[in-house]
């Protein structure tokens, strides 16, 4: 290998890491009441305006105490990201010095809370000159699926902009139906019929939401690669709190494409 050929790779090679270390980063973002909210960017290559995704995490956070986030916002953070979107992923637990909440029957941090960390995430976003304000979504799972209902009400709203699209997989549903939800904004839910953690059936109660629900899937069910498998929970569908969570793969399947040409919309 000639020395001239070995100098370009060596190029290559760091541009290549300096361009993956910034495609994502940790941000803060200042919340509502004083919270900072840490929260890890995703970004394209290039200059934009991109449009862009605000995606909340579970009830067991984004990911590890080391920084990792877990497999399935990874997955979809890539995917995203790929197709040409910014994805942000507010930390609402880390951000106020919690852990996982999966366990825990009174929260300390609520669905409302977490609607204003989208809030102040979509209002970061609107302020940057690499976003297309008019293209922002929400996306959220599990807990973070029922908080981006709460961000999707009509009694309350970001301020100067607003979300495009909301999606919620398997969110918890049954507050909301007593609470008399009515959407805001056009929202999709992509529900388990055979989820025993957070029920199907409270969701197919909502009023102005397009529910998709997939046969035998459980919770989880969008996970890259995870087994089916019993789980602890604080709340059960049958009380016990033993849930069940996995992969369905067909249903994963169906769900990315649903996802992926919902925000696809847009554009």
């Amino acid at each position: 290998m000639s020395f001239m050929l070995r100098i370009i790779i060596i190029l290559a090679c760091g541009l290549w890491a300096w361009t993956s270390a910034r495609a994502q980063e940790w941000v803060e973002i200042p919340g509502r009441n004083g919270v900072k909210l840490k929260a890890r960017l995703f970004k394209p290559a290039g200059a934009g305006p991109f449009p862009a995704v605000v995606a909340l995490h579970g009830c067991g956070g984004l990911g590890n105490a080391q920084g990792v986030i877990n497999a399935r916002h990874a997955d979809w953070a890539v995917r995203l990201q790929a197709a040409g979107f910014i994805v942000v992923f507010p930390e609402s637990f880390v951000s106020r010095g919690l852990g996982s909440q999966c366990n825990i029957r009174d929260r300390d941090v609520r669905s409302k809370d977490r609607a204003y960390d989208a809030f102040a995430t979509a209002e970061w976003l609107a302020a940057r000159g690499d976003v297309d304000r008019g293209r922002i979504g929400l996306l959220g799972w599990s807990n973070g699926g029922t908080s981006v209902l709460s961000a999707s009400r009509s009694i309350r709203a970001p301020k100067g902009v607003d979300f495009r699209q909301a999606v919620a997989f398997y969110p918890g549903c049954k507050v909301m139906v007593e609470e008399g939800f009515r959407a805001r904004i056009p929202v999709t839910i992509l529900h388990g019929l055979a989820d025993d953690w957070t029920p199907a059936e409270p969701c197919q109660a909502l009023v102005g939401v397009r529910f998709i629900g997939y046969e035998g899937a459980h919770h989880d069910f969008d996970y890259p690669n995870l087994p089916i498998r019993t789980r602890k929970a604080a709340y059960s569908k049958d009380g016990s709190g033993t849930v069940t969570i996995g992969t369905h793969p067909q249903a994963r399947e169906e769900a990315i494409r649903k996802v992926m040409g919902i925000f696809n919309s847009m554009r």
